[in-house]
């Protein structure tokens, strides 16, 4: 892993004027270097990983995925734009001179940015002035670029980040071609008809601000056009449209249409090509050579037929990849079939990401690998790019927030820290693909990986501070907003239940609400749902579609319909909400997060089924968690985009020029995104670059493999008619236990005191056996068919309460009514149940993990760069034990590998053995054992021994032991589908062998 660097302040240039100087990147990492010149326009190639070790070696020296090149031909158009600019913008029309002087002048009381300028300049200069200026060879390679690619168009592509404000330029593409043809019809060089596409309904509603006639254009608002010509630009002609719109429609209504006459011609009712383009084009008129303007313009292009690259991708990857090229081919054929009929003259693309994804066809033969060159087919950039102010320029101008991610933790040592790299961590824990039906938990709670939840709370922790500052703060009216990105509406419902609340449904009994776990976001308040959620689930790509919501997601999504339904009433008593479709309210409600007075205003958190679209452009986002696979830079760009719009855009001076005007910088927190750019500050302070080791399972030891079941919990099947419990030391209990005022003393500055107290102390003993008894009832036994235990579990209580608890000063037993200590006192009880010696008749079970129930060895492959010890290939499947100490893990190793009685052994280190249990806090944990052996014992079957090598007695480890002993190897046994299982503590490393074979006597 190659160092981080912390940047205090990545702000170091105006967004008004062309950036003097650049963070330097230094093996393709950024540096705290700052150079005083402007940076080149250059992007990341991403190489593959290799499926062998040594594979591209060359190329991944210093273990990065991604390549730096430069974007020869963008540089070129950007110096000879430069001299241009800075020579007076000669060789133009006078309506252009006059705009250009109007955009740039430098009184405006709103400037535009630079990299808006730039985009306009670039685009007139090609137009107007090139040819006359010598410079042919850029409209020849345009040429040259868009016949290997879009054969019967002509396409411009502007490279602009999120945020930089794509759509001022559109407005100023209109004004200026508008404006010139009005004074020049004969000009042929401009147009005043215009098709603006874009990917879906969000961004064409959005768009609006481009018709001159809207309430909130934008050639009004900001300030695009001197007051004497708006009044011209009424007579352009604009269209804007969602790509689907070039789906060919059927003529009339289905029920009409017969199987007989639909097998003698399934397309007699469909439109035809010129039908199509006359519906969407209807309200340019008699129009002829208009100008298209796609936005998001990365989603429309024509896959090479001949691409070999999608077959080489596997199952949800390679699914995306088809469904996005049956949609770009949905959108390129339809403006061919526009050109063919009226005549398209350019096309204008804009996107923050124009480059070809894996799948599309197109690929880049860079030099190194074995063979001295390697074929690049993920994220080639589309050649007919002629400008380009990237995401890296947008931070150093201040003009997006900042992406914050995990550089470290403390649970990773020379690995990436787990909260950026999660994915990888949490894919085989969660539900493969999507499925039609709601969740249905029963009276268990939906289950997250513990590296998920610990990512939602950590992250969620953080946000609660931005929350805090927005309370307190008058002049902002919507909150922060965090977005959850997941992989399939499976895992998105399960993300959603989480966090938000659900229905809890009993069998015989009356459903009810569960809040969610983070209190902020539950939609949950006083057992019934809210009615204005704090939390939405979208399904962002079939809203966007603008056709009816599917059944699967529609049925997961019931419930928050007919929350915002209640809401809509109420907010509008006027209008009939039954004229309302799902879909427009579920559309409408995402699409104003963060909007004061609409629908969405109040919303916190949003989990999306699919990635967000790009026009949701919610500034108030402060907080993004992905829960998918994130294959390249160019998709956690995309993502991470969702979160950079600026909410304030109040200048100050700037740091490295204080004549100058800048923004403060804002963040974006970044979780399961492993996003490479400005990392955040708090970097590991280690100057030298640690050792990796690769550890393996390798195949040539495939019969030293160690398999093990994956539990997430126990449950008992009653066979006997009562329960006793055995009381000992670990069953005594002090109240209170620390941290809990009994008595609290208030004043003020005249006037009389006062002592608090809490409300407990007077309320009857029998109502704290009851809560004892419910306590464990719920939380240990199956509540809803094992009430009938409910009597003696009181009893039980009874006695461990006489017998076991002791009380400080001032203390009293109602305490325990309070939540927190009564799951204390439950799970001592719970404890001294399976103590008794004959509880076996009472059989406790293991629950399997639903969607992995047994682990393997097999598999295992990563780096690390703490100490290791070799292994020895008849032993052990894994190349190599990891050692968190210098010393016992290796001894502890050397002691088994010598033992005739191991058949093999692991290290239990990444393999994915965990035993669920039940801290002293009442916290759901996850403990893991240091070794898992196979042992010889005479019979025909191996035992399976868990070894825990004792240091540090620390106050969880009796927990541990106790719940690895009485639960997980009774419960595995009795399951009797997994072999033998012991239990076996070693509190000397150096004694091992001595240890086992005295246990192992005792069996």
């Amino acid at each position: 892993m190659m160092k981080q660097v912390s940047i205090d302040n990545p702000v170091i240039n105006s967004p008004f004027s062309e950036p003097e100087r650049h963070f330097k990147f230094d093996n393709q990492r950024i540096t705290e270097e700052i150079v005083p010149t402007r940076r080149q326009s250059e992007y990341f190639i991403p190489i593959p990983k290799p499926k062998s070790r040594h594979k591209y070696q060359l190329l991944l020296d210093v273990l990065t995925d991604d390549t730096l090149h430069e974007n020869t031909f963008i540089n070129n158009v950007r110096g000879r734009v430069g001299i241009w600019r800075r020579s007076g913008y000669y060789g133009i029309t006078p309506v252009t001179r006059r705009l250009l002087d109007y955009w740039t002048a430098p009184d405006r009381e709103r400037k535009f940015f630079f990299c808006q300028i730039e985009a306009i300049e670039t685009l007139i200069y090609i137009s107007e002035v090139a040819e006359k200026d010598g410079q042919n060879w850029i409209r020849n390679d345009l040429q040259s670029a868009n016949q290997m690619a879009n054969p019967k168009l002509y396409r411009i592509a502007f490279k602009m980040a999120t945020g930089t404000g794509k759509t001022v330029v559109m407005a100023m593409m209109i004004a200026w071609h508008t404006l010139n043809k009005l004074a020049n019809r004969q000009d042929r060089k401009f147009s005043d008809a215009f098709l603006i596409v874009t990917p879906g309904i969000t961004i064409r509603d959005r768009l609006r601000v481009l018709l001159p006639n809207d309430p909130e254009n934008y050639y009004d608002q900001r300030d695009i056009l001197p007051i004497d010509t708006r009044g011209d630009l009424g007579q352009a002609k604009i269209v804007i449209t969602n790509y689907h719109a070039f789906l060919p429609r059927t003529t009339m209504p289905t029920s009409k249409i017969t199987n007989a006459v639909l097998q003698n011609d399934p397309g007699a009712f469909t439109e035809t090509p010129g039908e199509m383009v006359r519906r969407v084009s209807r309200e340019l008129g008699n129009k002829k050579n208009i100008v298209v303007i796609n936005d998001e313009a990365h989603h429309c292009y024509r896959r090479k037929p001949e691409d070999e690259d999608i077959a080489t991708l596997k199952g949800e990857e390679r699914k995306e990849a088809e469904k996005r090229n049956d949609d770009a081919r949905v959108w390129i054929s339809g403006i061919e079939a526009i050109k063919e009929k009226i005549g398209v003259k350019a096309v204008y693309d804009l996107s923050a990401t124009p480059f070809f994804l894996k799948g599309a066809g197109y690929s880049r033969i860079i030099s190194g690998g074995e063979s001295g060159k390697t074929k690049i087919s993920e994220g080639v950039l589309f050649p007919w790019v002629v400008s380009d102010f990237s995401l890296i320029d947008a931070i150093e101008g201040g003009i997006v927030k900042v992406p914050r991610v995990p550089v470290d933790d403390n649970a990773t040592i020379g690995e990436q820290p787990t909260y950026r790299d999660l994915w990888m961590r949490i894919r085989d824990k969660l539900p493969k693909r999507s499925k039609s039906k709601g969740q249905d938990y029963g009276h268990d709670t939906p289950k997250l990986p513990a590296e998920l939840e610990g990512a939602l709370m950590s992250l969620y922790a953080n946000y609660k501070q931005y929350h805090q500052r927005w309370e307190s703060n008058g002049l902002v009216h919507t909150p922060p907003v965090m977005i959850i990105v997941c992989n399939n509406t499976t895992v998105s419902k399960l993300v959603y239940d989480w966090i938000a609340g659900y229905e809890v449904k009993l069998p015989g009994r009356d459903s009810y609400i569960k809040e969610g776990h983070l209190p902020i976001f539950s939609n949950e308040k006083d057992g019934q749902w809210q009615s204005r959620p704090n939390t939405i689930l979208v399904d962002s790509e079939q809203l966007e579609s603008g056709e009816e919501l599917k059944g699967g997601f529609k049925k997961i999504a019931a419930a928050e319909i007919e929350q915002f339904k209640a809401d809509y009433q109420v907010r509008f008593p006027g209008r009939k909400v039954d004229k309302i479709t799902d879909e427009d309210l579920l559309r409408e409600v995402m699409n104003t997060v963060g909007k004061p007075g609409k629908l969405g205003e109040q919303i916190k958190c949003v989990v999306s089924v699919s990635m967000l679209t790009e026009g949701w452009d919610a500034n108030t986002v402060t907080h993004i968690l992905g829960v998918r696979a994130f294959g390249t830079q160019l998709l956690c760009e995309q993502v991470v985009g969702r979160g950079l719009r600026r909410t304030s855009y109040e200048t100050e001076p700037l740091a490295t020029d204080s004549e100058s005007e800048a923004f403060p910088p804002e963040y974006a927190e970044v979780y399961g995104i492993p996003f490479s750019f400005i990392p955040s500050a708090g970097t590991s302070k280690n100057g030298k670059p640690p050792t990796f080791t690769h550890v393996q399972a390798l195949e040539n030891r495939i019969d030293c493999e160690i398999t093990f079941p994956k539990l997430t919990g126990y449950y008992y099947r009653l066979e006997a008619d009562t329960i006793r419990a055995e009381f000992d030391e670990q069953s005594h209990y002090s109240l209170p236990p620390g941290g809990i005022p009994l008595k609290t003393f208030i004043s003020s500055i005249v006037g009389e005191g006062d002592e608090h107290t809490l409300p407990h102390k007077h309320e009857r003993l029998q109502k704290v056996y009851y809560k004892l008894a419910e306590t464990t009832l719920s939380t240990f036994y199956n509540e809803e068919n094992e009430w009938w235990l409910f009597p003696q579990l009181v009893e039980i209580a009874r006695q461990w309460l006489g017998e076991c608890v002791q009380y400080k000063d001032n203390a009293y037993p109602q305490l325990l009514l309070l939540d927190e200590l009564a799951h204390q006192g439950a799970h001592r009880i719970y404890q001294a149940i399976c103590r008794v010696e004959d509880a076996n008749s009472n059989m406790v079970l293991p629950i399997l993990n639903r969607f992995e129930q047994q682990g393997s060895t097999t598999g295992v492959s990563f780096d690390t760069a703490r100490n290791v010890y070799p292994t020895a290939e008849d032993k052990c499947h894994i190349s190599h034990v990891v050692a968190d100490t210098t010393s016992w893990e290796q001894k502890t190793a050397q002691a088994l590998e010598e033992m005739d009685e191991v058949d093999c052994y692991v290290k239990n280190h990444s393999i994915g053995f965990t035993i669920p249990y039940v801290s002293y806090q009442q916290r759901s944990k996850q403990y893991i054992p240091d070794f898992i052996v196979k042992v010889k014992t005479g019979d025909d079957d191996l035992l399976n021994l868990i070894i825990e090598v004792s240091g540090r007695r620390e106050e969880d480890k009796k927990v541990k032991v106790d719940t690895a002993k009485n639960l997980w190897v009774r419960a595995v046994n009795n399951y009797q589908e997994f072999g033998r299982w012991e239990f076996l503590e070693i509190s000397d490393p150096w004694d091992v062998q001595n240890t086992v074979r005295a246990f192992l006597n005792q069996l």
